[in-house]
């Protein structure tokens, strides 16, 4: 015989249910209590390891954007801290177990899905801690040069002297190689010409390392170096290096323009060639000789 649904008994269980309850959480009202004050405390300790972390750590880093990134990083793991201890003060050890499992599997799958993003984003904080980079840095990078605008997280932004921006991948600036510029104050140059074969080696030299060393000052341990390096088709051929101070691509390109000029204006003065290619058209034995072609076809 099938029993009857009854309401009394439906509302008897149900208060049962409430009742005991209501003892579990006064039981554990201790232990609630203890809970909300151990959040309330790692609340305050992430705030506090956050402002020690921007003074004393963060300031190294040139992007503000990744300094805040960072700092709250660091308030979330501060925080979590505090939440799976006051798990463990609730004495809810199958509740932490699971959420830590779940984590583990969540962060796993994320990790598979975005690897080339995390690859970019642990590039952007090795960046960000490098010495040898900062904002308006000029730099060289797989054949792109320019100045250094910003470095996020997931890549770094490069201004090019004629004013367009290349938005270089984190992971793979990191993986190559990168000439800084802005390291050194002072950097050597090239400039290359080439004089007639008629001139007097030796004065073109002696001419051109005066010249260059009066409006180039060197410094302790640099000097003028000449050196002739080819016999060219028309000329021998000859480069001259020298020091300036160079941070960028402008002061390079001044002062390989005022060389260029300097030794072009005294060269003239002093009458020496600086030959431009000569090309010579010899036809030798297949010139055409019209009168034979004109007889063969007569006859």
């Amino acid at each position: 015989m099938e029993s009857k649904f009854s309401i009394e008994d439906a509302i008897s269980k149900l208060w049962s249910k409430l009742d005991g309850w209501l003892d579990a959480i006064i039981l554990k009202l201790p232990n609630i209590v203890m809970a909300i004050l151990i959040m309330v405390l790692f609340y305050f300790i992430a705030r506090g390891v956050r402002k020690l972390l921007q003074k004393f750590l963060l300031n190294r880093i040139s992007q503000q954007s990744i300094q805040d990134i960072i700092a709250r990083f660091v308030f979330l793991a501060v925080v979590l801290i505090g939440f799976f201890v006051a798990l463990g003060v609730l004495e809810l050890d199958k509740v932490l177990t699971s959420i830590l499992a779940g984590a583990g599997v969540v962060g796993l799958a994320i990790g598979l899905a975005l690897q080339g993003t995390l690859s970019n984003t642990f590039g952007g904080l090795i960046l960000s801690f490098m010495p040898k980079i900062n904002i308006d840095d000029f730099i060289e990078s797989d054949g792109i040069k320019g100045f250094v605008s910003e470095i996020s997280l997931r890549n770094i932004v490069v201004r090019q002297p004629d004013n367009n921006y290349v938005v270089i991948p984190n992971s793979k600036f990191i993986d190559g190689s990168f000439k800084n510029y802005s390291l050194t104050d002072r950097s050597r140059i090239v400039v290359s010409c080439g004089v007639g074969y008629e001139s007097d080696l030796q004065s073109v030299e002696d001419l051109v390392v005066k010249i260059i060393g009066e409006n180039f000052p060197q410094n302790k341990n640099e000097k003028v170096e000449f050196f002739f390096t080819e016999f060219g088709d028309s000329s021998i051929n000859f480069m001259v290096r020298f020091w300036i101070d160079m941070k960028g691509a402008l002061q390079e390109h001044a002062a390989r323009h005022g060389a260029v000029k300097l030794i072009k204006s005294h060269f003239d003065a002093q009458d020496i060639n600086i030959p431009f290619p000569i090309r010579t058209l010899d036809f030798g034995k297949n010139t055409l000789n019209m009168n034979t072609i004109s007889s063969g076809e007569q006859s």
